[in-house]
Formats: structure tokens, sequence, C-alpha cells
């Protein structure tokens, strides 16, 4: 089944599943509600989540950056016209001109339509995203969370979710990936709500400044 939050309804469901874990309740009650973290459900976002993979937030937004100033809208068309040389000089790897290229690709070849995964199950576009290289379990959480806005999604590739489980639970409950995924059951339907809570810990903790 597909749920997804609003703005509006954020407020109640932080509230529900802080009452799960006191953690997370004095997380919401400490540091109060996280920002609004949705991006739009476009070519975009997507690129944007390829560029994060397994790197810093900045290095990923610089070489976004880039590639912004070198195209008037990013959509797939237009990004298929630049060259590997123009998508090296905005910091892409060779791996992540691969990754992009292929989803721009199968997006304007009618394979991949984002709109379409409005209607969909998490599931089933975790599927049909994942026969795309390059695109794995981490990028289509962060988008079925940041994008398509699904309120139990658990991105348990996530360093920083990881690093704020363990330091703020204990090991029988966040010491290895299992501990993990057994004691987020308890926050579903809501389990994208704690993965935000948590990361606001996080970036609050660290001192991390976001850039977008």
């Amino acid at each position: 089944m597909m749920h997804v939050f609003t703005e509006a309804t954020l407020p109640r469901m932080y509230t529900q599943v802080a009452t799960r874990n006191p953690v997370l309740q004095h997380i919401l009650e400490h540091h109060g509600q996280p920002p609004l973290w949705v991006r739009p459900n476009s070519f975009a976002t997507l690129v944007l989540t390829i560029l994060e993979q397994q790197v810093s937030l900045a290095s990923a937004y610089a070489a976004f950056q880039r590639l912004k100033n070198k195209l008037p809208q990013i959509e797939p068309e237009l990004f298929l016209q630049l060259t590997d040389d123009e998508l090296r000089a905005c910091s892409f790897t060779r791996q992540k001109i691969t990754y992009t290229h292929g989803l721009a690709t199968a997006m304007v070849s009618g394979e991949i339509n984002l709109h379409t995964f409005e209607q969909m199950d998490d599931d089933a576009v975790r599927r049909q995203l994942k026969t795309l290289k390059g695109i794995g379990d981490w990028t289509v959480d962060i988008y079925l969370l940041h994008a398509l806005q699904r309120t139990d999604v658990f991105p348990l590739g996530d360093l920083a979710l990881i690093k704020a489980m363990q330091a703020l639970l204990p090991p029988d409950a966040s010491g290895s990936k299992e501990a993990m995924l057994h004691t987020a059951e308890a926050w579903r339907p809501y389990r994208s709500l704690a993965t935000m809570l948590l990361w606001h810990w996080y970036i609050k903790t660290k001192n991390i400044k976001l850039l977008h």
C-alpha cells in the first residue's frame, strides 16, 4: 500500500513515531521538527541523488551546480546532448556519467516514467528503478523519501542514519544491520519520519551545513 506525507501531515506523523522510542521523542523535544526535506519528482532530482552516492553532500552539490550552469534546464533530452568531456568538467566520474546517461536514455525512450511512479507502490518503483545500472537500494530509498514523500522508507545504506542509530541506541538495537532493521520495525508505518528525525539529530549535533 502507498502512503505519503505532506507538510500538513508531518507534525502528526512525527508525534506518532516519537512515541515509539524515547530517543526519537528526545530528538523531537530538544531539536524540534526537521526541515521539509522534499525534492521535485524529476530527472534532476535523480541525477542529484546519483551524484550523492558515496561522496559528501558538498561534493555532490558542487557537481550538480556545475551541471545547472551548463544547461538551461536539467532535462534528459538536453542532458544527452552533453559530451563526456563536458560532464567530466562538471566533476562527473566515469561511472556516474554511465549511470546518469542510462537514466536519461530510459526516460527519453519511455522505459521510465517518473509520473507513473506517483501511483505505484514502493516495491514496484524499486523494482523498476533498479533495472537501471548504478541505481541501487539507497538511491531508490532517497528518491522514495524525498521526491515521492513515502512514509515508510528505511534507507539502511545511509551512513548518517547508521551513525545516528549507533550513537543514540544501545548495541543490541544498533550493533548490526539486522539489529537496526529489527529496531525500525517498531516505527512502521513511519520509518521515513524516524529516519528524518535521526538525520536531524546528526546534522544538528555534527554542525553539518546543508547546501540544498
